[in-house]
């Protein structure tokens, strides 16, 4: 198979997701080595996620390593270029899933081991702390428009080539500051492909005791990074960042 942008979305995705998913198993599963660790090891977690993402979505073809629907809607309408969305948002949604079904694989005496289905799901996707739909969609749009602001800030043209090689590490910096000050509402999704895509795990996998999958909360992390994404895309494309 011939590197190519699919195969660099698809697999930078399924390597966030097995490890971002990862920690969080490791976190609230039962009888694992990091059991009850907390916020600070799952935000950590999930920032080196991110930045393990980028590089190898970057060595399997993806110039653009975005891992995320809500980051290639935004450079789209920053750039008006809406091609890439055709490619790299199945791919994305795929890796999600593969890296989800990883999770289950590499956790797989846990999940009998875990009475709580709560903590089960909290492992694949997101809920909020206060069930507040329009109060989630916020924190959602807002974390989403950080995030997206903050990728302009390190790619943008006045830093020159500085932030080249850095780009990885400095987006996984960016993730990690906003999980600490904005992930506690609704566990910062902050990208559609990294909830719906293990969300849909959750529901076809024979995880014991698993519960619900929480389908009514579900549009929450797809419709708040989309308007985020859309709110910083503009942002961009206004002021040519």
């Amino acid at each position: 198979m011939q590197l190519s942008p699919f195969l660099g979305e698809l697999v930078g995705t399924m390597i966030l997701i097995l490890l971002g998913d990862g920690v969080v198993a490791n976190v609230v599963l039962k009888k694992t080595k990091g059991e009850s660790s907390g916020w600070i090891v799952i935000t950590t977690g999930w920032a080196f996620a991110v930045t393990m993402g980028v590089f190898v979505a970057k060595a399997f073809g993806s110039i653009d390593g975005h891992l995320n629907p809500a980051v290639t809607v935004a450079f789209a309408v920053a750039t008006g270029d809406f091609s890439k969305m055709a490619t790299y948002i199945p791919a994305q949604l795929i890796g999600a899933f593969l890296g989800a079904v990883l999770v289950w694989l590499q956790y797989l005496p846990h999940w009998a081991a875990t009475p709580d289905p709560g903590a089960k799901l909290a492992v694949f996707s997101t809920d909020p702390a206060i069930r507040h739909p329009l109060g989630n969609v916020i924190s959602e749009t807002i974390g989403t428009l950080a995030l997206i602001i903050g990728i302009a800030g390190i790619s943008a043209k006045a830093l020159g080539t500085i932030a080249i090689g850095l780009g990885p590490y400095l987006v996984g910096v960016l993730v990690w500051s906003i999980g600490l000050s904005l992930g506690g509402t609704t566990g910062y999704a902050i990208n559609p492909a990294r909830d719906l895509g293990p969300r849909i795990a959750h529901t076809l996998l024979p995880i014991p005791g698993k519960g619900s999958s929480d389908w009514g909360y579900a549009w929450v992390p797809i419709v708040g990074p989309i308007i985020g994404a859309v709110l910083g895309g503009l942002l961009i494309r206004w002021y040519a960042l």
